[in-house]
């Protein structure tokens, strides 16, 4: 949670009218378009693969993607009934769970794969020589998340540093500039540091690819929803995977569909694509299965709500088991 960026989640006005599908014999009249809130960002490629060939049309539903320009406005949306459903990330979930929204997570999207990362001038050797440096990221972030993680796998906190509060987007300039050696962003930032000084002065020391599933995209209805509308969940998760294997298929086409949702080239689609990870439905069961793996919401969700909970912005910690319903993707786990 692009324009060129991995992370850039533009504004883009998008919607599609209710239809009446035939399903076998019976012609079967949606109530209307299901009306899911969203972001442009590459991760959900499958999902606009799918509206743009309409692949949700053989469940008997007319899918109409809402675009939002903040994605912070989402959960609220979700919770008040504006929209049916959203995409949005994990943390997001566990801090509207702890203030009492009844949204769940459905099925897991995708994972940021590289996309984000930690740079650093090349003297710094491994996560122990971040002891007492200036880190720049920005707060309460998927930023945040990564370099809690990584310091804490090290045996370090945020107590051993000196925490600068900096967007993503500047740091490559604030490495530049010499004031610090250790800033988190993500791509083009990214290469961006990485490429400055012929590509001798900054390196990634550290990535999501370090921590597969910490910084999660996940699809959620609230329970209500849910339990009166099960065929819709349903035909937004399979619509999903039908998007996600035409693209495997299909990738040139499959990037230029996606390109002309998130206004940028094919072969710009292909390079993003790199840096995040659409789980396939053999991999579902990963999220929802009790473990410390941070592919799996048991483990990763910990170490994010310990997070938003010591800097305020939630009071209680919710349950994993409150933060998602398996109950229908659970037929799609083989």
């Amino acid at each position: 949670m692009p324009f060129k960026a991995a992370h850039l989640r533009r504004f883009l006005a998008s919607s599609l009218c209710g239809a009446i599908v035939a399903l076998s014999s019976l012609a079967v009249q949606a109530a209307g378009p299901v009306k899911i809130a969203t972001v442009i960002w590459i991760g959900y490629s499958p999902f606009y693969v799918a509206e743009q060939l309409d692949l949700f049309k053989k469940s008997g539903h007319k899918v109409s993607l809402q675009m939002f320009n903040d994605p912070a406005l989402i959960p609220p949306a979700v919770t008040g009934g504006s929209v049916d459903g959203g995409m949005i990330t994990y943390d997001q979930v566990i801090s509207s769970v702890s203030k009492g929204s009844t949204m769940k997570v459905v099925m897991p999207i995708d994972y940021s794969n590289g996309g984000d990362a930690i740079v650093t001038t090349m003297d710094i050797k491994s996560i122990k020589d971040f002891k007492g440096q200036k880190i720049a990221f920005n707060p309460l972030s998927p930023s945040d998340f990564l370099l809690s993680y990584a310091l804490q796998t090290n045996g370090l906190s945020e107590k051993d540093i000196k925490p600068i509060n900096m967007s993503p987007e500047g740091v490559p300039a604030a490495l530049a500039s010499g004031s610090l050696k250790i800033g988190v962003t993500y791509q083009p930032s990214v290469n961006e540091v990485v490429s400055m000084g012929d590509g001798k002065k900054y390196k990634v020391i550290y990535s999501t690819k370090d921590a597969p599933g910490l910084i999660t995209d996940v699809l959620v209805f609230k329970s209500e929803y849910i339990k009166k509308n099960p065929d819709a969940v349903k035909a937004l998760i399979q619509g999903y995977i039908d998007g996600l294997d035409y693209m495997r298929k299909n990738p040139d086409e499959a990037a230029k569909l996606v390109g002309k949702v998130m206004g940028i080239s094919g072969d710009e689609v292909k390079e993003q694509w790199e840096d995040v990870y659409n789980m396939p439905a053999s991999e579902f069961g990963k999220v929802f299965t009790k473990s410390t793996d941070t592919t799996s919401l048991f483990g990763s969700g910990p170490i994010i709500a310990k997070i938003l909970k010591t800097k305020g912005e939630i009071k209680a910690i919710p349950k994993t088991e409150d933060t998602y319903d398996d109950s229908i993707v659970k037929a799609y786990i083989k």
